[in-house]
């Protein structure tokens, strides 16, 4: 194991330089300027402001500066923030996110796996129907229609729950929910039919027939070896969630990394677009190192690369 994470470190280093040099040259291809906007600034202060942030350099230059900076953990400064760095933003931004993540992440996972085991165990019954039109729906329902939906019920017409801003626990539950809806439902097809699929093993009628109980051959045999492809899915997915949906980000107006992404590429904030890609690209690098730790916890048969 502990060589298997050691090589994934040594291979995160040219992901995450393939992913700079691509995010590098994109955000400059695209048309426009950090500096651009409907109101015309004047030649003297856009050139100013392009020699303070060097993009008045040749492309290679300002790629050779960068990378120079990224090695040392600098992640540049934001052309939208004025006086602030990128690592100052991402700072206080990524902790906002992180919660929203996790708790979105453990509310699937609290409801995904249960609805779609009992959906596999009671297949073809009522019970069964009725959780896999849940879980469509979830998954085909955006997340905008589902903010919309729970801001209107639970804080215009109820009015128990905050809509808005990051400030308590309260402030979490509706923005977490939106968050959780379309993996829960996801989640939730996939138990169902890993969890039909080792239902039809021998080993488990073998374990029906020596009078273990249904409850206890469901959660000691069936849903430890059902998990492996769920797992699967974990890795990216546990990414998406912590860093945030930039949409439930934007509709509640959480200050996570998520807002900050979408701000940034408005305004061609090029270190800030950069510095969030990067995030991004280490925790879906973490995630995935996770998942295969956690296959090798379920199944020790597993041979992980």
């Amino acid at each position: 194991m502990l060589t298997m994470i050691l090589r994934r470190i040594v291979l995160a280093i040219p992901v995450l330089w393939i992913v700079a040099s691509l995010t590098f040259i994109l955000v400059r291809i695209v048309p426009g300027g950090p500096f651009e906007s409907e109101k015309a600034l004047p030649p003297e202060i856009v050139a100013n402001l392009k020699a303070k942030y060097h993009l008045d350099r040749p492309w290679p230059e300002q790629y050779v500066m960068y990378m120079g900076r990224l090695a040392q953990g600098d992640l540049g400064l934001s052309y939208k923030y004025i006086g602030r760095t990128v690592n100052d933003i991402l700072a206080d931004a990524f902790p906002v996110s992180l919660q929203l993540g996790v708790a979105g992440l453990s509310l699937a996972l609290l409801v995904g796996v249960p609805l779609g085991t009992i959906a596999a165990v009671k297949r073809g019954t009522a019970g069964d129907y009725m959780s896999m039109f849940v879980s469509t729906a979830g998954i085909s329902v955006p997340s905008f229609v589902v903010g919309a939906c729970l801001i209107f019920i639970f804080g215009i017409w109820l009015r128990i729950l905050p809509v808005a801003l990051w400030e308590s626990g309260r402030h979490m539950i509706l923005p977490a929910i939106t968050l959780a809806v379309s993996p829960a439902a996801y989640i939730a097809r996939l138990t169902r039919a890993s969890v039909m699929e080792i239902l039809e093993k021998d080993w488990v009628r073998t374990a029906r027939s020596k009078g273990l109980s249904e409850q206890l051959t469901i959660l000691k045999h069936v849903l430890r070896n059902a998990l492996v492809p769920i797992v699967t899915v974990l890795g990216p997915l546990t990414a998406f969630l912590i860093t945030g949906s930039f949409v439930v980000e934007f509709i509640y107006a959480i200050p996570g990394m998520g807002r900050f992404f979408i701000t940034a590429v408005g305004n061609r904030d090029y270190d800030l677009i950069m510095g969030t890609t990067l995030v991004f690209a280490v925790l879906i690098i973490i995630a995935n190192t996770v998942v295969d730790i956690i296959y090798l916890i379920l199944d020790p048969r597993i041979q992980v690369d």
